[in-house]
């Protein structure tokens, strides 16, 4: 299918080495290119030293799209890029490895597929299917966004296997009919999986796409590629997937929140088109809900969890923390139950299942203070959802905030940290635009402010939490921007602030002895 072609690449990261492995095995002629110089790319340049590509490092040449018959885009690759818009204009179609995988798995017969979306929740949720479905006795392959893409592991999948994929709003992006790439004549029409979950949908990486409905589109574009016979599964609680669930645009509905309005763009057109999709399909979609009963899928009511009206477990049971995680493992109940996991499987993982790394991970207690990391927190949201997780009045936290601003509103975040927090402590670009949020919100609310402070980096308000931490106290990154000012990602600033804690213990330690 590929040999001969001409694919070019753009974005040496994961996503993109998996697809170059791919391409290359294919028989396919293979360009990478990168906006990074070649110091900055050392170690991702290690990982296709073996493979016979091409390289165009330092930005993306124009040249690269003559003779071009496919371009990739990994994750971090906007599509509003120049040499992606003049590929659209010279109808050269686009793909990534989460739509190839997709296509290339229907294809071959493989499969169930499941693929989960949101805001907020899609890696924590997406594990919670694999264990889930592994606790049930099924072969499982989890990847997309989260851990390796499978593009170039789609020959170790046999015909049964669960195939769990987590996908962005910037994958999705090119699931569009109008320039992505497929076998067939319609690139997205009935490659979807069998189970498509969307978690959420709140403002976020409003820094790359225009608006709320561009945002919400992409989304939505997972439930525009389904096969006629597919399930959904939709949040009962999320403002947004609450109205696309409903058989009919519902005007009862309480309106979006009002701090939206700035960032929606056309959303209720959106909305409204999505809504009569979801209506015009065979099967009903699957709702979740921690706290109210639903028709059909997975709910909590008088402190037990329950799907399809069996019980899975006691509320107090779940050992991840906060109510959000809840919800996380509610959804999977409905999806992975969709895929026919047994409610035993789900029982069994709440309450084992302690979560993924950089997500309210405890990373060490020294001398009476926890250090939790909570890198994944990109968003206020998913700081919010954080700050939440930690109710005891009498346990002080210090917050660790900041990053780069992704351009969502601050307004509840400002409000939760009012009401939970003892000191906010600002790093990196965004760090003094949050400590100002919260201190105008405070002014506004007339409310005493937290103690602030605002520091440059991550090391340097780490330090300083560990100067004003007391026994008793918890220290929580939490950051509510995204690591780009400083880090290649989330993760890197996780492993950073592990390493830092790590650092204060041994301190500690010696000079103790």
């Amino acid at each position: 299918m590929f040999r001969g072609r001409q694919i070019a690449i753009l974005g040496l990261a994961r996503q993109g080495t998996a697809l170059a492995r791919f391409f290359v095995a294919a028989g396919a002629h293979v360009t990478i290119s990168d906006a990074a110089s070649a110091e900055r790319l050392a170690t991702e340049l290690a990982r296709v030293r073996d493979l016979p590509v091409e390289l165009a490092l330092g930005g993306h040449p124009l040249h690269l799209l003559d003779g071009c018959d496919l371009l990739c885009l990994s994750g971090g690759v906007p599509a509003q890029l120049p040499i992606v818009q003049e590929a659209i204009r010279r109808k050269i179609p686009l793909s990534n490895d989460s739509l190839l995988t997709l296509q290339l798995a229907r294809q071959r017969g493989l499969g169930p597929i499941a693929a989960i979306t949101g805001s907020s929740g899609k890696t924590t949720t997406t594990t919670l299917v694999g264990e889930i479905l592994a606790a049930s006795g099924r072969r499982v392959h989890v990847g997309g966004n989260i851990g390796t893409p499978l593009i170039d592991r789609l020959e170790t999948i046999a015909p049964g296997d669960c195939i769990v994929l987590e996908l962005s709003s910037f994958q999705l992006e090119l699931f569009d009919r109008r320039w992505a790439w497929g076998p067939t004549d319609d690139p997205v029409q009935g490659v979807g999986p069998d189970v498509a979950a969307i978690l959420n949908i709140t403002p976020n990486h409003l820094d790359r796409h225009p608006d709320m409905a561009a945002y919400a589109g992409a989304k939505f574009n997972l439930l525009r590629c389904l096969p006629e016979d597919a399930a959904i599964v939709l949040s009962a609680e999320d403002a947004i997937t609450r109205r696309v669930a409903s058989s009919a645009w519902r005007a009862s509905d309480p309106p979006l929140p009002a701090s939206w309005a700035a960032v929606a763009g056309n959303l209720d057109a959106v909305l409204e088109e999505v809504g009569a999709l979801v209506a015009d399909r065979r099967r009903p979609p699957l709702l979740f809900h921690r706290y109210s009963r639903v028709d059909s899928g997975a709910w909590g009511e008088c402190g037990r969890l329950f799907y399809q009206g069996q019980e899975i477990c006691l509320r107090r049971e779940v050992r991840l923390r906060g109510e959000h995680n809840v919800g996380n493992l509610l959804a999977a109940a409905a999806i992975s139950g969709a895929l026919g996991a047994d409610v035993e499987a789900m029982g069994r993982v709440a309450r084992t299942f302690r979560g993924v790394p950089h997500r309210l991970e405890v990373v060490a207690e020294v001398n009476g203070v926890t250090w939790v990391n909570d890198s994944i927190a990109t968003s206020p949201e998913r700081a919010v959802a954080g700050l939440r997780s930690f109710e005891a009045i009498d346990q002080a936290l210090i917050l660790l905030a900041g990053g780069k601003d992704k351009k969502l509103p601050w307004e509840e975040f400002a409000d939760e940290v009012l009401a939970r927090v003892d000191m906010l402590i600002g790093f990196g670009e965004a760090g003094e635009m949050i400590v100002r949020k919260v201190q105008e919100r405070a002014t506004f609310r007339q409310q005493r402010a937290p103690s602030t402070a605002v520091v440059h980096r991550l090391d340097e308000a780490v330090e300083l939490a560990a100067q004003v931490a007391e026994p008793g106290a918890v220290v929580l990154l939490s950051p509510g921007g995204t690591s780009y000012d400083a880090y290649r990602d989330f993760e890197a600033r996780g492993e950073h602030f592990r390493q830092l804690v790590k650092e204060i213990a041994a301190v500690r330690a010696t000079a103790q002895r």
